[in-house]
């Protein structure tokens, strides 16, 4: 039998708690996600608490972690707004990606100090990253506003319904998404990111 080592959460410091879930739960996929404020200006930020959540309806998730009780501008914006774009960071983007996560004012764009340029949706006001391979328009569906053990406010959990595709022509293929030329990358620990690496299939049983 293999030994292993035990921890109850009151022996865990909060940041060993983060680190032992964003170093096990990999890879994670990364969304950039653009809306748009009140007084019209756009935000650009990348998350790697994000997923799909069901098809049917097309549905995303983005959990959004709170600064000292209060929501970011993303989740403020969506939450005000009920829209949002999400894209996938790819091997292409993730350097600007990267530079879109520098904390800045609810006045400040993320564009202005990214190399990142918009592209206008079909069926909402946000719009698109234009140096992204896939996007999508998407609506709040639902959110979650996550409490610790103290009740402090730290997380805004997103629900977001998908309402418009837009897929590069060069990544698609006869209704499929090549995940080579995609190139995605994930989000690992630390400043750690990864690429898609070897690919494998296993029929699954009947």
């Amino acid at each position: 039998m293999k030994k292993m080592l035990d921890f109850s959460l009151d022996e865990l410091t909060a940041k060993e708690k983060k680190k032992f879930l964003i170093g096990s739960v990999i890879p994670r996929p990364i969304a950039l996600v653009s809306t748009k404020s009140d007084s019209g200006v756009i935000n650009v930020a990348p998350f790697s608490y994000f997923n799909i959540v069901t098809f049917n309806p097309p549905m995303l998730s983005v959990a959004v972690l709170r600064e000292n009780g209060d929501s970011k501008d993303t989740a403020r914006n969506i939450l005000q707004n009920k829209e949002a774009v999400v894209q996938v960071v790819d091997k292409d983007n993730v350097t600007s990606a990267n530079l879109a996560s520098t904390p800045l004012g609810p006045e400040e764009s993320e564009l202005d100090i990214s190399n990142f340029t918009t592209v206008k949706s079909e069926t909402i006001q946000v719009p698109g990253v234009n140096e992204t391979k896939v996007r999508f328009e998407t609506e709040l569906y639902d959110s979650v506003v996550v409490y610790n053990e103290d009740n402090v406010p730290t997380t805004d959990l997103l629900l977001l319904k998908v309402k418009h595709y837009h897929i590069d022509e060069s990544i698609y293929h006869n209704g499929y998404i090549d995940p080579d030329k995609l190139a995605a990358v994930s989000r690992l620990a630390g400043s750690d990111y990864a690429e898609i690496g070897k690919l494998f299939s296993l029929k699954r049983p009947e």
